[in-house]
């Protein structure tokens, strides 16, 4: 009787880790990292790939992933002359911003999650750019299969100092704005 409560228990135990404990390893080709810069006098945007990206939710609940971005991926959208273009995105690929050569990969680490409510919780994580490591917080809403947010990012963190207030004054209407933005779709494998 006691061998058979036992195995009971263990069955119901090792069933229930199954429904509540799901990892998932995001499709790199089909999700899409989209950033959108700001300065005074307009903005630009394009995309961004990652490279690598895996989460476990627990309980409703996301409880570790990590993703890696691929920083020389980097593209344009906003600008359609083909040299504008290649010049804006030598410029991005620069030490005046990313840095590629030397950092050619950023990293986010999920640390902290609320349960899903309505397909909603909000995440935290440690975004590292350029060596430098940062927190950011941020809305991820579940649609199926699909897992979508916003984050928004101070560069001057990451030492991204190109046209910013936080180190330069003066710069008139060549201010870019500290904060960008990454609107993430990730799609499971």
């Amino acid at each position: 009787m006691k061998k058979t409560i036992a195995s009971i228990l263990v069955s119901t135990l090792l069933f229930t880790c199954n429904i509540t404990a799901q990892g998932y390893t995001v499709n790199v080709e089909k999700s899409k990292i989209h950033w959108i810069g700001k300065k005074v006098t307009g903005d630009h945007d394009g995309y961004i790939k990652l490279k690598q990206g895996e989460f476990s939710v627990i309980d409703n609940q996301i409880k570790k992933g990590q993703f890696t971005i691929d920083m020389n991926s980097i593209t344009c959208t906003d600008i359609e002359d083909a040299k504008s273009n290649q010049k804006l995105i030598k410029h991005l690929k620069s030490p005046d911003f990313f840095g590629v050569e030397l950092h050619p990969t950023a990293k986010l680490v999920l640390t902290k999650s609320t349960r899903f409510n309505n397909n909603q919780c909000v995440v935290q994580g440690d975004l590292t750019i350029k060596n430098k490591t940062d927190v950011v917080k941020f809305l991820v809403k579940r649609e199926g299969e699909t897992f979508k947010a916003t984050i928004e990012v101070d560069r001057s963190k990451y030492d991204v100092r190109y046209g910013s207030t936080s180190f330069f004054d003066n710069l008139g209407n060549k201010v870019i704005y500290d904060i960008f933005e990454l609107e993430v779709e990730l799609t499971l494998d």
